[in-house]
């Protein structure tokens, strides 16, 4: 079974580049296939997980939000530059 699920639908998203290892390349772009979703959607949920389970992130983040408001990213579109 799968750690991450397939996505139901596309959200909204913003663009962003980054850089992998061919090794990195390689596991991103055969578990998008093996869920049957992009790597993006990949990148996305795996980031989503690791923050959800860092509980000393989580208490970093709490006392970083009072300090800065988060950007408005809605509507923006998320692209990966898998080099």
């Amino acid at each position: 079974m799968p750690v991450l699920k397939a996505p139901l639908k596309q959200p909204r998203t913003t663009v962003v580049q980054l850089r992998l290892d061919d090794e990195a390349r390689m596991k991103l772009t055969k578990y998008a296939e093996f869920l049957d979703g992009s790597p993006s959607y990949v990148v996305s949920e795996a980031l989503k997980l690791v923050c959800n389970k860092d509980k000393e992130y989580q208490s970093w983040l709490a006392g970083q939000q009072a300090k800065t408001s988060e950007p408005n990213t809605k509507g923006e579109s998320l692209q990966l530059e898998l080099k």
